[in-house]
């Protein structure tokens, strides 16, 4: 699927969350209420870990916490654009 086609499918959808490995994904412009897009800036064989890893953290635990984000994950932190917002927030992981 190309970008255009996965974001119109993201908003037929109720809620979801999106997970990928494409930069391009990682944008304030691409922040809309009805969903969440999560860049994984980790390597192939680390991505099952980092989706738990950021699904089980305090700020995103929930959807109603996820929509209107985009998320970049990173060994680091995350970094996030929600909905509205001038800059993106970044987030330590926590320990």
């Amino acid at each position: 699927m190309k970008d255009q086609e996965i974001l119109a499918l993201l908003h037929r959808l109720r809620r979801p969350t999106f997970f990928t490995r494409d930069e391009d994904f990682y944008a304030r412009h691409l922040c809309h209420a009805r969903y969440c897009l999560v860049y994984l800036a980790v390597a192939k064989d680390e991505v099952a870990p980092f989706v738990r890893r950021l699904l089980r953290h305090q700020e995103f635990d929930t959807v109603a916490k996820r929509m209107g984000a985009v998320v970049r994950v990173s060994h680091v932190d995350l970094s996030v654009w929600r909905l509205h917002a001038e800059q993106a927030v970044h987030i330590a992981w926590r320990t």
